[in-house]
């Protein structure tokens, strides 16, 4: 996952963007997976989504059985300052 720093939005070049292939757009959701066969059960890999894009990388790793929770990032970021 592009780590976002929230210290960091005014700088274009450290924006958090769409983990889809080629795309620019700004990440609004966190889809977090894992692979059963590779991680441990309590381990979260991350992709981030634009809106475009959410729905095919959902599906993508929900085919596969790896999606596990998909949250918007501001949730994503509260719950991690949480911690």
């Amino acid at each position: 996952m592009n780590s976002p720093n929230p210290q960091d939005s005014a700088d274009p070049d450290s924006a958090v963007i769409c983990s889809a292939k080629g795309c620019r757009a700004a990440a609004v959701w966190v889809l977090a997976w894992n692979n059963p066969k590779l991680h441990t059960p309590d381990r979260r890999k991350t992709w981030l989504a634009c809106e475009e894009h959410r729905e095919h990388l959902s599906q993508f790793l929900g085919v596969r059985g790896f999606l596990k929770d998909v949250v918007t990032l501001a949730e994503w970021e509260a719950s991690a300052a949480g911690r």
